[in-house]
């Protein structure tokens, strides 16, 4: 294909030129990094946006489900009933908050979590089901058992189920803005609740944790700073770069090493600090132009991959999903992802485990290999394709382009 700069999937897809412009404009202000008027001007965004009475931001999604739970007041050792083909960044907070998570298998067609599997790992020590809206695909309500209802939306920010927003159903939803999100400030997160007594908990929980370091602050807006320089230059030495400023401090990871071993590092649990807030209003801004932009690019990829021996997502009735990256099965996924990586072009391998990333130690997790057949077939089967504003239908066509001849030949 010949790319020097990759069509990608992550790498802080969402960056455009004022965001960089944003950030380095609050480089040199670090008077604002701690506290200012942005929380509560996001916080009040979403309410609106919602329609929801609460909203508290945090500075990750990891911490806003910590503080969800932790305010529940549930005992040591409760089962929180979640999906497997999820993300580390979902589990560790319950095994943080000292309860059990109980994995539950996903539906084939959707990415979801399977109502009947879940009816059957109910017990007496289940109190909280997580819904995940997987890709932004909205899941299904659960409304016929006794459990709490949290619904994960780290992925759904503006989908709807019969009109109505995802994060408003359940007694707590929580959003990311993660550096490859719906909306980006490299790090932060929103909790959001109709309920007035969990809303106060989780108010006294927030006051009672500290923002981040300077340091963390500072590391976060030189994130989309370095990435616009490292971007270009990616397939010659860009990512060499980018391992090197890691290993130097000057930029964060997605997910820390602890993490992977279900340990908890020590950014966690933290106040959202003013400047990543006014990194996600200037996103939250642009919102709709990206879900919009989504929308476009998964309906060519629903049009043009229809016939290329992919299985396309089924989309639930009465549903709006966002499409954060769009996700296909095919039996050699593994295969077309490696193939297109070493073409320049990095298409989506989350989920290639049953706990994202790959490396994460399932053991220590509390995943027991098995108990969620369905999740570890698509695990096997599963690719996802970029959908983000800063992928035009050309490059849509490229990616196309490139997955195809890898199908002809097995």
């Amino acid at each position: 294909m010949g790319l020097i700069k990759p069509i990608s999937i992550s790498l802080s897809p969402n960056i455009e030129k004022d965001d960089i412009w944003l950030a380095l404009k609050l480089l040199f202000c670090p008077w604002k990094w701690k506290k200012g008027g942005a929380i509560e001007e996001l916080e009040n965004e979403f309410k609106k946006y919602l329609g929801v009475k609460h909203a508290f931001a945090f500075n990750s999604g990891r911490t806003c489900l910590m503080a969800i739970l932790k305010s529940l007041d549930l005992e040591q050792g409760t089962e929180v009933l979640l999906q497997a083909f999820t993300c580390n960044a979902a589990v560790n907070p319950v095994i943080w908050s000292g309860l059990k998570p109980v994995y539950v298998d996903c539906d084939e067609n959707t990415f979801n979590i399977d109502i009947e599997d879940l009816n059957r790992k109910i017990t007496e020590k289940s109190r909280v089901v997580m819904v995940q809206h997987t890709f932004g695909i909205p899941a299904e309500i659960i409304r016929e058992n006794n459990l709490i209802l949290i619904e994960d939306c780290a992925h759904a920010l503006g989908a709807e189920r019969n009109g109505q927003k995802v994060g408003s159903f359940g007694k707590a939803g929580f959003f990311s803005f993660s550096r490859d999100k719906v909306i980006s400030s490299v790090y932060g997160g929103m909790v959001v609740t109709n309920d007035d007594e969990l809303a106060r908990k989780i108010k006294e929980y927030r006051d009672s944790i500290k923002p981040p370091s300077l340091f963390w602050i500072k590391q976060q807006l030189l994130h989309p700073i370095f990435m616009s320089l490292i971007l270009p230059s990616y397939r010659i030495k860009g990512k060499y770069v980018l391992v090197l400023f890691q290993w130097l401090h000057f930029m964060s990871k997605a997910v820390h090493w602890k993490e992977k071993q279900g340990k908890k590092p020590s950014y966690f649990p933290k106040k959202m600090p003013n400047a990543l807030a006014l990194l996600a209003l200037n996103q939250f801004k642009k919102l709709e132009r990206f879900n919009k932009h989504r929308q476009e690019i998964a309906n060519f990829y629903f049009e043009n991959l229809r016939n290329l021996g992919f299985e396309l997502p089924k989309i639930p009735e009465n549903t709006k999903p966002v499409f954060l990256r769009f996700p296909v099965k095919h039996l050699n996924a593994h295969d077309i992802i490696k193939k297109a990586w070493s073409k320049n072009l990095l298409i989506g391998d989350w989920y290639t485990s049953l706990v994202a990333p790959d490396d994460t130690d399932l053991g220590k997790v509390g995943y027991k290999f098995g108990s969620c057949p369905k999740a570890e077939k698509l695990s096997k089967q599963t690719l996802n394709l970029p959908t983000h504003i800063n992928i035009s239908l050309n490059q849509a066509q490229k990616v196309i382009d490139c997955v195809k001849p890898g199908l002809t030949q097995n």
